[in-house]
C-alpha cells in the first residue's frame, strides 16, 4: 500500500511539474497575443462545449443499443418515436460537436496571424529607435531571423500549441468525467494513463528545452550564411571564389541537418513511451469493461459505449509529445523576442519639439564606439543657412559627427544641440523630420521608383514627386524607363547605375524638404558625367538649407562658409578654405594630395 502511494505521488510530483511547465509557456504565448488574449478565453469556453458534443453522441448510441436489445429481449416495445427521439438528439449533438469545433476555430485560429503582424510592426518600429551600436552589439542573422523565420514560425504554430495544451486537456478531462460517470474505475485508469504519459513528456520537455536554444542557433546560422552568400555573389563571382564561399552556407545546411536529426532520435523514446501508456489505458479499459460485463457487473450497451470512448478518449493528448518540444522552441523564440522589444529605446523620454531654427552646436562632446575613443571633447557651432564642410583623414570621426547631429547614437557626454534644443530631449520624428541625409551608399527599396522618391514625403502629390525628380536631375532618365515613375527597381537600386541611384535618393530628399542637409560622401564614387548632374541636384537640394557635407573633392569644400578639420577624434583646424590653405597643418597637406590626385594622368 505504501509502495503504491509513493508511487501514485511520484507520478502526480512529474506531472504537477510538466503541467506547470508547459502551462507557464502557454500562458506566456497567451500573454504574447496582447490584445487578442480575450478571444483565446473565449476559444476555451467553445471547446468545452465541443467536448461535451463529442462525448454525448456515444452515450446516445449505448441508450439506442440498450433499447434495441430491451425489445429484442422483451423487456420493453421499441417504439418508432423514441428511435425519432434518439436519432434527433444524434443529429443536433453532432451538429453541436462542429458548430462549437467552427465558433473555436474562428475566434482563435486568425489570432497567431494577427498577432505575428502586429509583432513585426512593433519590432520594426523599435529597430528604428534604437541606437545604431544595438545592430553591432546584435547578430545580423538573429535579427533577421526573428522578423522572418522566427515569427513565421509563431504565425503556424502558436494557435496550434495554445488549441492542443489547453483544448486537448480540456476535451480529455471532460471525457473522463462521462467516462468515470458509468465506471469509476475506468475513469481512474484512464486519469493514470494520462498521469504516466504526463511523466514521460515531462522528460521529453527537459530534453526539449536542452535542444531548443541548439536548434534555434542552427536556424540563426543557416539564415545569416544565406544572407552573407547572397549579398557576397558580386565578390563571388569577380574572384572565381564559388567553391570556398558556399562552402559556409554548405556547414550551416549541414549542421542544421544533423542537430534537426539527432534531436529527433533524442526524442523518439520518450514519444513512444507517451504513446504506449495511452494505448495501455485504452486496452486496460476494455478489458475493465469486459470483465465487469462478464462478471454481471456491467450491461452490454454500456459496455460497449466505454469501449467507445477508450478507442477516442486519448486522441486530444496523444498529439502533446508534438507539442512539448514545439512549446520549448517558442519559448526559445519568445525570449529572442523580448530580448529585442526590451532593448533600450534611444528617444524613450524625448518630447515632440518644433524648432525655431537650424542652428546646430556641439558642447564639448565626447563620444566612443563600446569602449573605442572617437571623438574627444569637442566643440564647434553650425549657423543657420551656412555650409559647413567636414574633412579629415578616414576613421577621425567625420561621420560619427553626422550621425550624433540625426542621433544615431547618443554622446558620452557634452550635449548636441540643433535648433537650440537637446536632441536627448527629442523625439526620433521631431528631430529628423528637420534633416535629410544623403549618403555615399545609397539604399533604394523593391518599389516603384516613384514610391522610392516619396519616401521623402508619403504625403506628397505625383506632381511634387516629379518636380522633385526634375530638380534632382533623374526625370528624364525615368521617363526613359519602361514603366517611367511606375517602374519596379531591385532590391537595394540593383537596376540602377550609381549615379542614378544617388539622384533618385536626392530626389527623396528635395522632397523631404527639411531645414538641414547631410551629405556623407554623396559624390565619392561617381564618375565625372553623373558628378556633374549630381552637383546640380545637390545645389537644388541646399538652396537655403543648413548643410553639412562630408568630402574629400576640392570643388565640394572650398566654397563652404567653414570647414572643419578633424583629426583622432579632435577638430584640429577650423576656418574657410582661404584661410586654411595659409596655415601648414592637416588641410594645406590634404589639399595638395587632393590636387596632385585630380590631376594625375597616364604617362
Amino acid at each position: 500500500m505504501g509502495s503504491s502511494y509513493r508511487s501514485a505521488e511520484l507520478v502526480c510530483w512529474f506531472r504537477g511539474k510538466e503541467v506547470k511547465d508547459m502551462f507557464r509557456i502557454v500562458n506566456r504565448l497567451i500573454h504574447w497575443t496582447g490584445k487578442y488574449r480575450k478571444r483565446i478565453y473565449i476559444g476555451f469556453v467553445y471547446a468545452f462545449f465541443h467536448s461535451i458534443f463529442t462525448a454525448i453522441p456515444i452515450m446516445l448510441a449505448a441508450k439506442g443499443l440498450s433499447a434495441v436489445l430491451d425489445d429484442f429481449h422483451g423487456v420493453a416495445n421499441l417504439q418508432a418515436r423514441e428511435i425519432w427521439v434518439l436519432l434527433g438528439a444524434m443529429v443536433l449533438a453532432v451538429f453541436g460537436r462542429y458548430i462549437f469545433s467552427y465558433l473555436r476555430a474562428k475566434t482563435q485560429e486568425s489570432v497567431g496571424y494577427e498577432a505575428t503582424a502586429d509583432e513585426r510592426i512593433q519590432l520594426g518600429d523599435i529597430m528604428k529607435r534604437v541606437s545604431l551600436g544595438f545592430f553591432s552589439k546584435n547578430n545580423m542573422g538573429e535579427l533577421s531571423a526573428a522578423a522572418t523565420t522566427d515569427l513565421s514560425f509563431m504565425e503556424m504554430y502558436a494557435m496550434n500549441m495554445v488549441n492542443t495544451v489547453v483544448n486537448g486537456y480540456i476535451t480529455v478531462i471532460v471525457l473522463i468525467l462521462f467516462l468515470a460517470f458509468y465506471s469509476p474505475l475506468a475513469g481512474f485508469v484512464a486519469l493514470a494513463g494520462v498521469l504516466l504519459s504526463a511523466l514521460f513528456l515531462h522528460l521529453l520537455e527537459k530534453q526539449s528545452r536542452k535542444n531548443a536554444p541548439v536548434h534555434q542557433k542552427a536556424q540563426d546560422d543557416m539564415v545569416e550564411s544565406s544572407i552573407e552568400y547572397l549579398r557576397g555573389m558580386q565578390i563571388v563571382k569577380a574572384f572565381k571564389q564559388e567553391g570556398v564561399s558556399i562552402a559556409g552556407i554548405q556547414k550551416a545546411y549541414s549542421d542544421s541537418k544533423k542537430i534537426n536529426i539527432k534531436i529527433e532520435l533524442e526524442y523518439m523514446p520518450f514519444n513512444c513511451l507517451h504513446l504506449f501508456s495511452l494505448k495501455a489505458a485504452s486496452i486496460a479499459i476494455v478489458a475493465i469493461a469486459a470483465f465487469l460485463t462478464f462478471n454481471g457487473g456491467m450491461d452490454l450497451p454500456t459496455m460497449l459505449m466505454l469501449d467507445m470512448f477508450s478507442f477516442m478518449l486519448f486522441g486530444s493528448v496523444e498529439t502533446m509529445n508534438n507539442a512539448a518540444h514545439v512549446l520549448e522552441v517558442i519559448d526559445a523564440t519568445l525570449d529572442k523576442l523580448d530580448h529585442i522589444e526590451h532593448a533600450e529605446i534611444i528617444d524613450r523620454d524625448g518630447k515632440d519639439i518644433v524648432l525655431k531654427n537650424a542652428d546646430i552646436e556641439f558642447q564639448n562632446v565626447t563620444f566612443s564606439y563600446d569602449k573605442t575613443p572617437v571623438l574627444r571633447n569637442i566643440s564647434f557651432s553650425i549657423p543657420q543657412g551656412s555650409t559647413t564642410a567636414i574633412v579629415g583623414p578616414s576613421g577621425s570621426g567625420k561621420t560619427t559627427i553626422c550621425n550624433l547631429i540625426a542621433r544615431f547614437y547618443d554622446v558620452d557626454s557634452g550635449k548636441v544641440l540643433v535648433g537650440g534644443e537637446n536632441v536627448r530631449d527629442m523625439t526620433y520624428d521631431s528631430l529628423l523630420r528637420n534633416i535629410s541625409m544623403v549618403f555615399q551608399k545609397v539604399y533604394l527599396f523593391h518599389d516603384t521608383i516613384e514610391n522610392n522618391i516619396r519616401f521623402g514625403n508619403p504625403n506628397a502629390s505625383q506632381e511634387e514627386v516629379i518636380a522633385a525628380a526634375k530638380k534632382a536631375r533623374c526625370h528624364d532618365f525615368i521617363m526613359s524607363l519602361p514603366e517611367g515613375y511606375q517602374t519596379v527597381i531591385g532590391e537595394g537600386g540593383s537596376t540602377l547605375s550609381g549615379g542614378e541611384k544617388q539622384r533618385v535618393s536626392i530626389a527623396r530628399a528635395i522632397l523631404k524638404n527639411a531645414n538641414i542637409v547631410i551629405l556623407d560622401e554623396a559624390t565619392a564614387s561617381i564618375d565625372p558625367e553623373n558628378e556633374h548632374l549630381i552637383q546640380q541636384a545637390i545645389s537644388e537640394l541646399t538652396i537655403g538649407k543648413t548643410v553639412i557635407v562630408i568630402a574629400h573633392r576640392l570643388a565640394t569644400i572650398e566654397h563652404a562658409d567653414q570647414i572643419l578639420v578633424v583629426d583622432d577624434g579632435r577638430i584640429v583646424q577650423k576656418g574657410t578654405h582661404n584661410q586654411l590653405i595659409r596655415q601648414e597643418g592637416i588641410y594645406k597637406r590634404f589639399i595638395n594630395i587632393r590636387e596632385q590626385a585630380e590631376g594625375w594622368s597616364i604617362a
